[in-house]
């Protein structure tokens, strides 16, 4: 976003981070085995490639690394404040500008006409509400909030989740720790991950010839538009996608009732898909026991599974997500009535564009509201919504008060696209419980439920008229 204004000659910015450093959540997932499952020449900016990298998946200290690289480049660093975070968002209806509070060294105090919060999706460790989990006596932690001062070595180590970090996770613990019992709630549907270092030659290759890094990077990304077939629900894609999946598992799991175990009964890309070559030989290997079940009570250093199987443990790591679907920042901002974007949002996340919300002027919201994608790079969509709110404020020069308020029609319309673009894919209809769907409304809210060219499409198709034109003002003389 910052990149995105400084280039339309926006340059009265300010970063408000709350955490020592650049990164996101590859600042905070330090767990090991951590890795994006976008490749790497397509999850990053086509504008800063990276000839240079080790292959073809970017392990997490490496993609922060480039992040603070291209902060760099961008000359950013004097418009961050790091250590600075937002603890309220108020807008003031009488000044037009939003007045936001922070904690942090300096505790300022910052007035803005525009407010953008891109603050992730999955930044705020969800902790299960199970029986007793606080009775336990040994080291516990969230794989988001890893701590690396507790000795794995030769411990029996209870991993509960199956979702994507754990999948990472897992194969990295059987090879340390003593014994490894993994909690699985739900079993996921996994592809070949099919990851590769790159050869110097192919390096040297990238580095010296930019259309060839180019081209590469347009084949990743229409591999990646050809992967929505299978995950929105095409039937042919969907049952090819799926006997892909089913065959990785029978070749990488000899035995039947752990392949029972490990299969899915919901449809294919109903949940996450997710990719990895070295899971199912950990979760056969002698080191790890599958517990089919949830973890459904703790007493002391005693796992109950839901089917009230007993496991011991030294450890435990909550491989257990994120809050999703309702997003814990919403309810710093309060808009134009004083209510929160938590209020808002009460049934659901909603918005025009994925990226601006009614009763909310000069807000946009980058990476929320139907935004996200379980086939592309996320980046590719974030690019585009700062492309839309570097034309949305275009538009706002030109409002008599400089206010852009989104009409609620507006709102509700586009939310009805989404509603009915999603009312036959997986996501809804696939027969499983994903952090997709907020569970209040049975909505989609997450995902946009489309390709990120038809995404590109739809905003492109915007022209101004989702925001209100400024109220009348009063002449002299007049009540």
């Amino acid at each position: 976003m910052a990149i995105a204004l400084q280039r339309a000659g926006r340059d009265d910015l300010v970063l408000l981070e709350r955490a020592a450093s650049v990164g996101g959540t590859w600042r905070e997932n330090t767990y090991p085995g951590v890795a994006c499952d976008v490749p790497a020449h397509l999850y990053g900016f086509a504008e800063y490639p990276r000839p240079d990298a080790p292959g073809v998946y970017a392990r997490g200290a490496e993609i922060r690394a480039y992040l603070e690289d291209v902060a760099a480049r961008e000359r950013l660093g004097e418009r961050l404040r790091l250590r600075t975070a937002v603890t309220a968002a108020r807008w003031d209806v009488a000044a037009a500008v939003w007045r936001i509070e922070t904690a942090g060294p300096t505790a300022e105090t910052f007035e803005a006409e525009v407010l953008v919060l891109a603050c992730g999706r999955l930044t705020e460790p969800s902790i299960p509400d199970i029986a007793g989990l606080e009775t336990f006596p040994g080291p516990m932690f969230h794989s988001a909030r890893w701590d690396h001062d507790v000795p794995l070595a030769d411990a029996r180590v209870a991993l509960v989740g199956t979702g994507a970090s754990a999948v990472q996770i897992l194969p990295e613990l059987a090879r340390t720790a003593a014994h490894v019992t993994l909690f699985q709630r739900t079993p996921a549907w996994i592809v070949p991950r099919g990851d590769a270092p790159y050869t110097d030659a192919e390096r040297r290759r990238l580095r010296d010839d930019p259309d060839a890094l180019a081209r590469l990077r347009r084949t990743l990304y229409l591999q990646g538009e050809d992967r929505f077939a299978s995950r929105s629900g095409d039937a042919a894609a969907s049952e090819a996608a799926r006997a892909e999946a089913l065959a990785h598992l029978h070749a990488q799991v000899a035995d039947p009732a752990l392949r029972a175990a490990l299969t899915p009964d919901y449809a294919f890309g109903c949940t996450r898909v997710l990719l990895s070559d070295d899971f199912y030989p950990a979760v056969a290997g002698d080191r790890v026991t599958l517990e089919p079940t949830a973890l459904a009570q703790v007493d002391g250093a005693r796992l109950m599974s839901a089917a009230g199987r007993a496991h011991d443990a030294d450890v435990v790591i909550l491989a257990t997500g994120f809050a999703s679907a309702q997003q814990p920042y919403a309810a710093l901002v309060r808009g134009e009535d004083d209510v929160t974007l938590a209020e808002h949002w009460a049934a659901g996340m909603t918005s025009f564009a994925s990226t601006v919300v009614s009763d909310f002027p000069n807000l946009f919201v980058l990476n929320g509201p139907n935004a996200s994608l379980g086939h592309n790079s996320a980046v590719l969509m974030i690019q585009e919504q700062a492309a839309y709110a570097v034309n949305a404020l275009a538009h706002r020069d030109t409002m008599p008060d400089g206010v852009l308020r989104v009409r609620p029609d507006a709102e509700v319309a586009y939310t009805a696209e989404i509603d009915a673009a999603a009312a036959s894919t997986p996501w809804i209809t696939g027969g499983c419980r994903s952090w997709y769907v907020d569970p209040r409304s049975g909505r989609l809210t997450l995902l946009w439920p489309g390709t990120v060219d038809a995404f590109r499409a739809r905003l492109a198709r915007t022209d101004g008229s989702e925001f209100a034109p400024a109220p009348a003002r009063a002449g002299k003389g007049a009540p």
